[in-house]
């Protein structure tokens, strides 16, 4: 079987050896130790996996680490900057878009990608693009105004503008 030896997580190489079928999810929790993103349905589903590869979402608990090889990761650990939360992070924490929790680092990594492709995102934007992520505490009204919230503090913020 073909091994993956190096992959780039968060803005940094790091060096693994893992078969190359071998679930990204995976390889981020035990051979990274980067438990942000969770693990829910295991089918790709729920959306609590998400992580972005080159800018773009993917259920990395159905992707293999393979696919990832050459690219950019980014998990919810390397979204702060300097410190600082992302705006996304932060509107959560204020506008207190979560309940349990588990949903939260794939909403806000699918919520990151979404504002790469929408600076003012409608409402019905967010709602479609964010469909394939799940909250079962329900608190979807909440995770809408997070990302809005997020938008006008990108739009204002020179820094956040081209969002990692």
């Amino acid at each position: 079987m073909p091994r993956i030896h190096d992959l780039s997580v968060n803005g940094a190489r790091v060096e693994v050896d893992v078969d190359a079928e071998t679930p990204l999810l995976m390889v981020l929790r035990d051979d990274l130790n980067l438990t942000g993103s969770k693990i829910g349905c295991g089918e790709g589903m729920c959306g609590a996996c998400t992580v972005l590869i080159d800018g773009e979402p993917i259920r990395s608990c159905i992707t293999p680490v393979a696919v990832a090889a050459g690219k950019a990761v980014l998990t919810i650990e390397g979204i702060a900057m300097n410190g600082q939360l992302h705006p996304l992070q932060q509107a959560f924490l204020e506008v207190g878009a979560f309940q349990c929790g588990y949903c939260t680092p794939g909403m806000i990594m699918s919520g990151i990608a979404l504002l790469a492709k929408y600076r003012e995102p409608s409402e019905a934007e967010i709602i479609a693009f964010m469909q394939g992520n799940i909250c079962r505490c329900g608190a979807y009204r909440r995770i809408i105004r997070a990302i809005q919230q997020a938008a006008t503090t990108l739009s204002r913020a020179a820094t956040w503008g081209a969002v990692r």
